[in-house]
């Protein structure tokens, strides 16, 4: 063994066992992980085993030495022990600033109370922002109206794009295969009571009503939604949002504004899109479930679905898609400038989307259960 490596040894004598500390005890001898990991189980040993600590026979002692022999000591001086004045004074730094994590104090009812009145008011907080945003998109649309020739046109186009067009695949492939379980699921069960052809009146309402706007928008949600509060916590943390406040430049008017009106446009066509993909998934296991053709199920999902429920769905859409946007243009202007802020709102962006989304979808299935039944 080289003399450098860091080592322990244990010595008996007439005054006790006494425990020395032998080698280089620096970082660049820790890099190996072998050596630190048979050191760190014969430090255990040593500490169990009690008696005195002799360090003056170290050649040297860092500060990450220091660090591996003070956590193993309990953070904490053993008695008795002999160091040398410069080894004192490493190990007096490491022990600064290592300091013990603090008692974690219980929570009584009072402070219960006062942490739920702090979410109440932080919930209040984002309702009034919020209530704001809609506002100010409103004055916007107006302005707008206005003057068409001075609106954002460049942008709108851009976020129809990158939001409706990049959309269409993944959307594509989830209603075709959410349709693909339904029909095979909604066939087993069909099947025992003789009536197959019911299962065209199941997918068409199901599909058309209710599962593909509500997937649409969720997709949306997560995949717009995160993008749209993201891009603006960026320019919170790269100073654009400031430096368009010193130009005078309206926030709700080219961000907020143009990413409302491509979700609001785009949305009912993603939905029209991912139900006609569900509905082919659904066609095609129930042809070889049920032996149901497809021209069977052309012929009477017109018969089966009214047009009130096509309607509804795309009202459902849009809505969606103007709360989807808000929501992401919300939590994006309320980013602070700094990474972890940026993580969490994109994060509650999307968390808060979706369970928006369920709940105006359950809204209207409740306020419109006569449309189209």
């Amino acid at each position: 063994m080289d003399q450098p490596t860091p080592r322990i040894e244990q010595q008996s004598n007439p005054q006790g066992k006494s425990t020395l500390v032998l080698g280089q005890w620096t970082a660049a001898q820790f890099a190996r992980r072998r050596l630190l990991k048979g050191l760190e189980a014969q430090l255990k040993d040593a500490v169990a085993a009690g008696g005195r600590w002799d360090l003056t026979r170290a050649d040297q002692l860092d500060h990450v030495g220091g660090q591996l022999l003070w956590d193993h000591w309990g953070r904490k001086w053993p008695e008795p022990i002999e160091l040398l004045p410069g080894q004192r004074a490493v190990l007096e730094h490491v022990a600064q600033f290592t300091a013990l994590p603090p008692p974690r104090k219980k929570i009584g009812w009072s402070g219960r109370y006062l942490a739920i009145g702090a979410a109440v008011l932080r919930a209040l907080g984002h309702m009034q922002s919020f209530l704001v945003l809609i506002g100010e998109l409103t004055l916007n649309l107006l302005k707008l109206a206005r003057a068409p020739h001075q609106g954002p046109w460049r942008d709108l186009s851009g976020h129809l794009y990158r939001i409706g067009a990049t959309a269409l695949p993944i959307t594509a492939l989830v209603g075709f295969l959410i349709g693909v379980v339904l029909a095979y699921l909604t066939s087993r069960q069909l099947r025992q009571f003789g009536a197959d052809s019911f299962i065209v009146n199941i997918l068409g309402i199901a599909l058309i009503r209710e599962l593909g706007p509500m997937l649409a928008a969720i997709l949306i949600a997560g995949r717009s939604g995160s993008s749209i509060t993201a891009q603006i916590g960026v320019m919170r943390v790269t100073e654009e949002l400031d430096a368009m406040r010193v130009m005078g430049i309206s926030q709700s008017y080219r961000l907020v504004m143009p990413r409302a009106m491509a979700l609001a446009v785009v949305m009912p066509l993603i939905s029209v899109w991912t139900t006609v993909c569900a509905l082919a998934g659904g066609m095609l296991a129930a042809d070889v479930s049920l032996g149901i053709t497809p021209t069977f199920f052309l012929n009477a999902l017109p018969q089966a679905v009214s047009p009130g429920n096509l309607g509804l769905a795309s009202a459902k859409s849009v809505v969606f898609g103007v709360l989807i946007a808000l929501i992401g243009c919300h939590f994006g202007l309320r980013v602070q400038p700094n990474t972890q802020s940026l993580g969490e709102g994109t994060t509650a962006s999307v968390v808060t989307s979706i369970t928006v989304v369920i709940l105006v979808d359950a809204l209207f299935a409740v306020m419109f259960k006569d449309v189209g039944l």
